[in-house]
Order: structure tokens, then C-alpha cells, then sequence
């Protein structure tokens, strides 16, 4: 492996760490529902741009369909989840910790849907993984307004589409060219964002140093840079590894927020996190994902003339 692809995990981590910083910064002065139409948008028409420049990199019906479906729930459920919980006055670590839930999730759905066989240390995992979160939250419902039955079920919801749209993503979207797929994936999401935004919001935004940041920000590193990374990371096949790389985001979410906002991090919620990464642990160790079907016949092939030649 090189070292550049040695670095795209961590990068990714640090990355997708500052989508919460953003939703804090960019909140305050937008709708949720609106901000992310706008920035689904604005994404969609850079990718556009680049289809236009490399008509090669497009893809077939199909394709865009299965793009798009990915995209409603990786873009537009789970990130229309996780900023409306923080407009509503979830802080940004604990909406991160909820979210980096992920890894146990997909590792359920993919072992339902891509066929990756769930032990007895993963059950347990789970188990161990949800008591961490308890822990870490339990200081916090009746000191915090903004953590309420709809912010967290929000943001449950958030992480469950999350999951799923990686999951049907590497289900069906190898094949994909990254940039149609991303170009697919942000129109599905866009369309879903301006439905809620029309039925929901008034569509105000107050236009500043901050939300304009947040935007360019949201939009280049993390619509952009981040996803590429993430599509990547999908396509290279390790579906188990890849949701494992989640759980690292609360914590260095944790450690932004703390940094930047002041929101607390004491002994209970580090010793929540640490229940929560050894769950998170049990649940992703020793995950082999299938191989694919060119894979499969390859090996059998190679078994086969094996066999051939040793009798």
C-alpha cells in the first residue's frame, strides 16, 4: 500500500470531523433543509462542470437511479437529520457521538445485505456499544435543552440512512464512475432537501462571514473532498473497515467542539467514548467482505486448475 493510500483514512476522519463544526457555524443563519438544498446544489453543479469536461466519466441509467437513491440517504436523510438536531439545539459533539453509531449499524446491514457473517463478539460489540452512548448522554438530558426525544430520534434516523446508503452503495454503485456517482447522489439529495425546505421552512438565509465560510467549507471539503475519499474508500471493497473509520469521528469531533465552543468534555463522557470504541471494536474485528463476482471466478478457476494439475 502506498503512503498516500495509507493517509486517506485518517484524512477522511479529520475531514467528515468538521461537518459538525460547520452545521454549528452555518446554523444560526439558515434553515437546515434550505442550507443543504443550496449546498446539494451548488455541489451538483461543480460535479456538472466536470462531467462537461469529461463526458467519460458519465454513467448509465441505471447507474444514476441507484446514485440517487444512495444519495437521498447519505446526503439528504442523514445530513437533513444531523443539522436539523442541531438547529434545534443538539450540541455538536453529542450529535457526532450518535452518528458515529454507524459502524455498529452497517455491520448489521451488511451482514444482512452483502452476506458478512455476524459473530457472537459482534453482538456483544453492539450491545457494548449502545451502553457507551447511554453513558456519555446521561449527564446531559436534563442540563441540556437541546437534547429532546425529536433532536435524538432525528439524529437516530440521521445515522440509520447513513448506513444503509453506504451499504446500498457498495452494493451498487462500483461500477459507478465516482464523479457521476457523487453527481447523482447530490441531485437526489438536493431535490429531497428543496422538498422539506418548501414544505417546512421560509427559506431565509442571513447572509455573513460565517454561513458563507460554512457553505465554501461544507461544499469543497467536506460535498467534494471528503465524499471522493469516502467513494473510494467504498470501492476498494473493505465495507466493515471503511464503517470502523466512523466511530473516530465523535472523538475528534468531541475535541474541535471543545476546542472551539467550549462544550464539555468530562471524565463520564470519556469513559462513555471509551466503552463505545471497545464495542465498536468487537463489532468491526475480523469482517471479510465477500469478494466480487469477477473475484470469485477468478479463484475458482485458479482452484480448479490446482486441483487439475495435482492429480
Amino acid at each position: 500500500m502506498s503512503v498516500a493510500s495509507r493517509l486517506i483514512p485518517p484524512l477522511f476522519v479529520l475531514l467528515w470531523a468538521t461537518g459538525f463544526i460547520g452545521a454549528r457555524y452555518a446554523m444560526p443563519w439558515a434553515e437546515p433543509f434550505t442550507f443543504l438544498a443550496a449546498r446539494f446544489a451548488i455541489a451538483f453543479a461543480l460535479l456538472g462542470a466536470v462531467l462537461v469536461v469529461r463526458p467519460a466519466a458519465r454513467t448509465s441509467f441505471t447507474g444514476a437511479v441507484h446514485a440517487m437513491i444512495a444519495g437521498v440517504l447519505m446526503h439528504g436523510v442523514y445530513l437533513g437529520g444531523v443539522f436539523w438536531a442541531v438547529h434545534r439545539g443538539m450540541p455538536a459533539g453529542i450529535s457526532a457521538l450518535i452518528v458515529g453509531l454507524q459502524p455498529l449499524i452497517t455491520a448489521l446491514m451488511a451482514g444482512q445485505i452483502l452476506g458478512e457473517k455476524i459473530l457472537p463478539r459482534h453482538w456483544l460489540g453492539l450491545a457494548l456499544g449502545f451502553a457507551g452512548v447511554v453513558i456519555v448522554l446521561s449527564p446531559k438530558f436534563g442540563a441540556i435543552s437541546g437534547i429532546t426525544p425529536a433532536t435524538l430520534g432525528a439524529a437516530v434516523i440521521a445515522v440509520a440512512a447513513m448506513s444503509l446508503g453506504t451499504v446500498l452503495q457498495k452494493k451498487f454503485g462500483d461500477r459507478t464512475a465516482p464523479v457521476a456517482s457523487a453527481l447523482y447522489q447530490y441531485l437526489g439529495a438536493a431535490l429531497l432537501m428543496a422538498a422539506g425546505s418548501f414544505a417546512f421552512e421560509t427559506r431565509t438565509f442571513v447572509i455573513n462571514g460565517e454561513l458563507i465560510f460554512a457553505m465554501a467549507w461544507l461544499v469543497l471539503v467536506l460535498s467534494i473532498g471528503a465524499i471522493f475519499l469516502l467513494l473510494y474508500m467504498i470501492r476498494r471493497g473493505e465495507m466493515s473497515k471503511v464503517a470502523s473509520l466512523f466511530y473516530l469521528v465523535p472523538a475528534v469531533t468531541a475535541v474541535i467542539a471543545w476546542a472551539l465552543f467550549g462544550e464539555s468534555l468530562d471524565p463520564v463522557q470519556i469513559a462513555g467514548m471509551a466503552l463505545t470504541t471497545l464495542g465498536v471494536g468487537l463489532a468491526t474485528a475480523g469482517f471479510r467482505p465477500p469478494q466480487p463476482a469477477e473475484a470469485q471466478a477468478t479463484t475458482g478457476s485458479a482452484a480448479r486448475t490446482r486441483d487439475l494439475a495435482s492429480r
